[in-house]
C-alpha cells in the first residue's frame, strides 16, 4: 500500500506563510491548466504557420497530456523519494525551458517533440502540488478551503486558456503561447525554496519499472487507436492498437494487485463513491477541452473573429467556471454532493445540445450561453468530485487517491480532443468539397483541417477561395454538430452514472 502523506521536514511559519506558499503552487496548477486549453486556440495559427496534417494538429495537441498522463503516478512515486518540492523544482526548470524552445519549433514535427518533454517535465509539477498542499494545511477547514481554490484553479485556468491565448495571438506570433510559461514559472523557481516546505516520504516503496512501462503502453495505444477508428476505421493497427491497450491494462491492474507496495492502490475503485467521483472528474474535464476544441476554431475560422475577439467572447465561461468552483463548497453544505456533481454533467449536456441544435445557423450569442453553462457545469462537478476523491478514502490512502484525481484530469483531457476532435475531423473531410485545379499539396492541406482550407484559400483567386471556404466552414460545422450530440449523450450518461455510485457520499 502506498504509504501516507509524509510529516514535512520544514514548514512555513504560519498562517499567513501557508497561504503565501499555496499561491506560490497555484502557478503551475494555472500554467499546465491553460496550457491544456491555450493550445487549441493557436490551432489555426499553427496550422498556416506550419502547414500540419490532421494527425499531425491532433497529436500536437495531444502529446502533451498523454504524457504527462501517463508519467504522474511513476513521477509522484519519484517525488516521494527525493522530495516533493525537488520534483517541483526540477519539474518546473525543465518545464520553463522546453516552453520557450517549442516557441521556436520550425516544423510540426518538432513541436510535437518538444510537447512531449513538456509533458515529462510537466508530469513532475503536478503531483507535487496536491501532496505538498496536504502537508501545508493540517487544520481541516483550511485544507478543504485550499483543496476548493486547487480544484478552482484547474477549472479556471483551463477555461482561461482561450482568453490568454486570444490576447497573445492578437499581438504577437503562435510561439507566445508557449513562451508564457517563463513569466508564470520564474515566481515559482524564485520563491518556491523560501515558501514551500519540502516533504518526503519517509519509507517509500520500491520503483517498479515493469509498472511504469504498463501505465505508458495502456494511455498511448489507447489514444492512438480512437485517433485511428475515427479517420480510418477498424483498421488492422486500430484493432491491435487497441487490443495492446486492454491488454496492458489488464496486466498493470493484476501487477498492482499482487505488489505488496504497489505504484497505484487500484483496490480504491472497490469504493464506489471514489470510483464515481473519479469518472465524474475525468468526465467533465473531457467535455471541457473537447469543447473549447472546436469553439476556438469555429469562432476564429467560421464566424471571422480575431484571436482577442473570440477570447472575449469565451470570458463570461471563465467567470461562471471559477464562481462555480468556489460557491458550491458553501453549496454542499446545504445540497448533497451527488445533487451537485449530476447536475454540474446535466449542465455540460445542456451545453452540448445547444451546440448541436443550433449548428452553422447558430450565433456566436448561443455559443457564449453555452460556453457559460459548461463553465458552470464544469467548475461544480470537478470541485465537488476532487473533494470526494479524497475524502471517499482512508486517511493514510490520501496520496494514491491525490494521483488518481489528477492522472484522471490530464486523461480527461486527453480522451476530450482525441475523442471529440478525432469525430471533427472525420467528418470535416467526408464533407468538404475542393475546387479542382489546386495542387496535391493544397488539396491535401485543404481536405484535412478547416485552418488549412483557410490557409489555402489566402493564395487563390476570390473566385475560387470563396465557394471552398464557405464549403470548409459548413463541412467543419457539420462535423461540430455531430461531436456536440455525441457529447451530449455522454453527458447524460455520465450523470446517471454519478447519481447511482454517489448517493452515499457525505
Amino acid at each position: 500500500m502506498l504509504p501516507a502523506p509524509a510529516t514535512p521536514t520544514t514548514r512555513p511559519g504560519g498562517a499567513g506563510a501557508r497561504w503565501w506558499a499555496l499561491a506560490v503552487l497555484m502557478l503551475p496548477v494555472l500554467l499546465v491548466a491553460v496550457d491544456n486549453t491555450v493550445l487549441a486556440f493557436a490551432l489555426p495559427a499553427i496550422s498556416e504557420a506550419l502547414v500540419p496534417t490532421g494527425q499531425q494538429l491532433l497529436w500536437i495537441v495531444d502529446v502533451y497530456p498523454l504524457v504527462l498522463a501517463g508519467l504522474l503516478v511513476p513521477m509522484g512515486s519519484f517525488g516521494d523519494r527525493i522530495g516533493r518540492r525537488r520534483m517541483l523544482l526540477i519539474g518546473g526548470t525543465g518545464f520553463t525551458v522546453i516552453s520557450a524552445l517549442a516557441a521556436f519549433s520550425p516544423d510540426a514535427t518538432t513541436l510535437i517533440a518538444a510537447r512531449a518533454l513538456m509533458g515529462f517535465f510537466g508530469a513532475m509539477l503536478m503531483p507535487a502540488t496536491l501532496s505538498l498542499i496536504r502537508n501545508i494545511f493540517t487544520d481541516a477547514t483550511e485544507r478543504r478551503t485550499a483543496i476548493a481554490i486547487w480544484a478552482a484553479g484547474f477549472s479556471g485556468g483551463a477555461a482561461l486558456g482561450p482568453i490568454v491565448g486570444g490576447f497573445l495571438l492578437e499581438h504577437f506570433a503562435w510561439g507566445s503561447v508557449f513562451l508564457l510559461a517563463v513569466p508564470v514559472m520564474l515566481p515559482l523557481l524564485i520563491l518556491g525554496p523560501i515558501l514551500i516546505p519540502e516533504s518526503k516520504d519517509p519509507a517509500p516503496g520500491p520503483v517498479d519499472p515493469v509498472s511504469v512501462l504498463l501505465a505508458l503502453s495502456t494511455m498511448t495505444p489507447l489514444v492512438y487507436a480512437i485517433k485511428t477508428f475515427a479517420t480510418s476505421g477498424a483498421t488492422p493497427m486500430a484493432i491491435t492498437a487497441a487490443t495492446v491497450s486492454v491488454l496492458s491494462g489488464i496486466a498493470f491492474v493484476r501487477r498492482q494487485l499482487r505488489r505488496p507496495e504497489p505504484m497505484l492502490d487500484v483496490t480504491l475503485f472497490t469504493r464506489p463513491v471514489f470510483t464515481g467521483a473519479v469518472s465524474a472528474n475525468l468526465l467533465s474535464v473531457f467535455s471541457l477541452v473537447g469543447f473549447l476544441y472546436f469553439i476556438s476554431q469555429h469562432l476564429q475560422l467560421v464566424s471571422g473573429r480575431s484571436p482577442m475577439e473570440a477570447g472575449l467572447v469565451l470570458l463570461p465561461g471563465l467567470l461562471v467556471t471559477i464562481i462555480a468552483g468556489l460557491a458550491v463548497v458553501r453549496l454542499v453544505r446545504h445540497v448533497s454532493p451527488a445533487t451537485i456533481v449530476t447536475g454540474g454533467l446535466l449542465l455540460n449536456a445542456v451545453a452540448f445540445t445547444i451546440a448541436a441544435v443550433t449548428g452553422s445557423w447558430g450565433s456566436d450569442l448561443m455559443l457564449l450561453i453555452a460556453f457559460a453553462l459548461l463553465g458552470a457545469g464544469v467548475g461544480g462537478a470537478e470541485t465537488i468530485s476532487n473533494d470526494l476523491i479524497l475524502s471517499a478514502v482512508p486517511a493514510e490512502k490520501a496520496g494514491a487517491a491525490s494521483a488518481i484525481s489528477e492522472t484522471a484530469y490530464e486523461t480527461g483531457a486527453v480522451l476530450g480532443t482525441a475523442v471529440l476532435g478525432s469525430l471533427l475531423n472525420a467528418a470535416y473531410r467526408s464533407h468538404v468539397q475542393l475546387p479542382t485545379g489546386l495542387s496535391p499539396a493544397q488539396e491535401a492541406a485543404a481536405s484535412e483541417t478547416l485552418g488549412g482550407a483557410t490557409a489555402v484559400a489566402a493564395g487563390l483567386p476570390e473566385q475560387i477561395a470563396g465557394p471552398m471556404l464557405d464549403s470548409a466552414r459548413h463541412a467543419f460545422d457539420s462535423g461540430v454538430v455531430i461531436t456536440s450530440g455525441i457529447g451530449a449523450a455522454l453527458m447524460v450518461l455520465a450523470a446517471i452514472i454519478a447519481r447511482r455510485t454517489l448517493r452515499g457520499a457525505a
